[in-house]
Parts: structure tokens; sequence; C-alpha cells
């Protein structure tokens, strides 16, 4: 099969002929329909990743059709349409027997942990506790786009922030995640606020809600925030993974806010900074979100199928296996105002 390969830490990827995966005890084969690109492959790529092993495929966005069946599969056949959580728990331990698959320890990730979907055909492990069904009604790029970014983005306002209708929530960063964010904030009933240095990812998010929107780089973010809002948004999430738009999201808060981080955060010095101080003192939350388990979609996809949340409308572009590659190394730069698609037929 063709696939994306990267033969080292900041290799340049290269699309190659390589092996075909074999299903594994409780798993799938899928065939990739379509797979995203996202920030997350970019830090893999980077080397900020202790998962990974070279040579590797990247890709854990995805949606398919299932090709082979593993041993001990009992809820799938060859020719279901499907998606996937970019956490495959394994569905046994404490955590996923309460639901709680997207922390599972003994967690496979495609992409990270094993090869991904940067490929014809990708393997996938306990299936029967991952794999999500598609309704006729959404496409395999809608179905991608949800199993990082728009997965993350609506377990972290909906399940972690747990957002009211009329509460302010700013987003800083309206990449994929960001404007994810700001469209289910929208859907729950909250005021979005949305900040980045691209002027057309403001735009974008400007049509998809966001009340008001905010140039970084071109004001101070918290002191802008508190004025639009009155003393400080109720919850804030760095969908980027900086010091700087961690420290934005969490300055940009009010008394007893609560802050979402779900952009990955690069140690730098040992450690990423956090204004502490200001959480101490204001009693804020700082809250992990790392997307949501299987066991959670139903929620999702019901306002997906109603049409209060329309994830198709955040894809920005498609491209090959070729045009995945290219564009990988150089990511975290940029401008993009939306979702990267791959498309591995192309």
């Amino acid at each position: 099969m063709r696939a994306v390969v990267i033969d080292a830490v900041r290799a340049l990827p290269e699309v190659r002929e390589v092996p075909e995966p074999v299903a594994p005890p409780g798993g799938v084969v899928v065939r990739v329909m379509a797979t995203g690109l996202c920030r997350s492959d970019w830090h893999g790529w980077a080397g900020h990743d202790d998962d990974i092993t070279f040579p590797h495929v990247p890709g854990h966005e995805l949606a398919g059709v299932v090709a082979e069946v593993g041993e001990g599969v009992e809820r799938w056949r060859a020719g279901d349409r499907v998606t996937v959580p970019f956490v495959c728990a394994c569905g046994r331990c404490e955590w996923c027997r309460a639901g709680n698959g997207q922390v599972c320890p003994d967690q496979e990730q495609p992409g990270f942990t094993h090869w991904g979907s940067f490929a014809e055909l990708v393997a996938l492990h306990a299936a029967d506790t991952n794999l999500v069904a598609l309704p006729e009604q959404v496409g395999y790029a809608t179905a991608a786009s949800l199993g990082c970014r728009f997965a993350t983005a609506y377990r972290a306002l909906a399940g972690r922030a747990r957002v009211t209708a009329g509460e302010w929530v700013t987003v800083v960063g309206a990449g994929g995640v960001g404007l994810s964010a700001v469209m289910i904030a929208r859907a729950l009933g909250g005021r979005a606020i949305a900040v980045d240095r691209n002027p057309e990812a403001l735009a974008v998010a400007s049509t998809l809600g966001a009340e008001h929107v905010i140039l970084a780089g071109g004001t101070e973010v918290p002191a802008a925030v508190a004025e639009l809002t009155g003393g400080g948004s109720h919850v804030a999430v760095d969908a980027v993974g900086s010091e700087q738009t961690c420290s934005d999201a969490i300055l940009s808060l009010r008394r007893r806010g609560r802050h979402v981080q779900v952009g990955l955060l690069p140690p730098v010095g040992g450690h990423p900074r956090v204004p502490m101080d200001r959480v101490i003192g204001w009693e804020l939350d700082v809250l992990g979100s790392h997307g949501m388990a299987a066991a959670d979609y139903p929620a999702m996809m019901a306002l997906i199928a109603d049409g209060s949340l329309q994830p198709q409308r955040l894809i920005e572009r498609t491209v090959g296996l070729a045009g995945a590659a290219s564009m990988l190394p150089a990511f975290d730069r940029a401008t993009v105002a939306g979702m990267t698609m791959v498309d591995p037929s192309r």
C-alpha cells in the first residue's frame, strides 16, 4: 500500500510502498477514505512524543470502511462504515469501565503508538470498544474531522468546562480545534470570542458564531477580553499549545473561571511556564482535555444529525498523500483557516 513514511525525527516525509497491515486480535484493518492533517501530527514529526518509533507512518484522525476483521471481534464486519477516536482504549481497565477511555493507561493511538492513517490502510485495536458506526448522512471527510480536533473541542467545552448558556468563552487559536470550539460554544449557548494572529482565520471564526475576534499581536489579549466581557471570560481554551497562548487564555479569565488546555505544550527549559499566581489568587480551574471516548460520541453525533453542529464547514482543503507529506514539516507555521483533509486515493 502507499503511505507517508518518516524515517527519523524531523526527517523529510516521503510517500512509499509499504507492507499492508494485518488485523490484530480484537482489532480491524480499515481502508482509509479520509484522514485529517493536525498540529498533533506535527508534534510527532518534531520529536515531542516519546511513543513514536521510526520509521513511522503518522495520521490519527480517520474514517473509512472495515477491510479485515481480527479474531474475537463481535460487533463489526467487513464493509462497515466507521470512524474512531484518536485514543483507542483497551476496554478492560477501571477507567474504560467507568466510561473514561480517553485516559486509558493501556491506550493505543494510530499515528503515535503504531502506524497511522496517512496510508491506504490502517490497523486499529480493540474494535468493539473503539469503533463508531457512521450514519449514512455523515460523509467520510466530516467523520474524519471529528476524530481529534472536533471531538476534543466538544468534550473540552461540554464535558470538562461544562459551558452553560450565556457564558463567555474565549478561544485562543482559530485553527481546527479553535474553530471547532467556536462552533460548539455557540451550539451550547455560549458567547464566543476568537483570538488568532491570522485575520483570515478570524474571519472564518466570525462566520461560525464568534461574537468578537481579537488579532493576537495587535493588542493585549487579556485586557481586550476583559473589556469585551466586563471583567473576563467564564471559560478559556488554549487551542494552540504555547506559553504565550496558554498565558493569554488563563489571564483572560474572570475570577473563578475555567481554563481548558487542549493544545499540547512542549517543554521549555524543562517545563512550560504557566501563570499559577493568577490561578491560585483567582481560584481558577485548570482542566486538561484529551480527546473523547467512543462511548461519548452519540450526543455529538445527534447535534451533527440535526444540523446544530456542522463540522464539514471547517474543512478548508483536501490533499493527497504527497500533499500531506509536503505540508507536515511546516504545519506549525501554516496560516490555515480550517482543517486540512487527506484523501489517500489521490
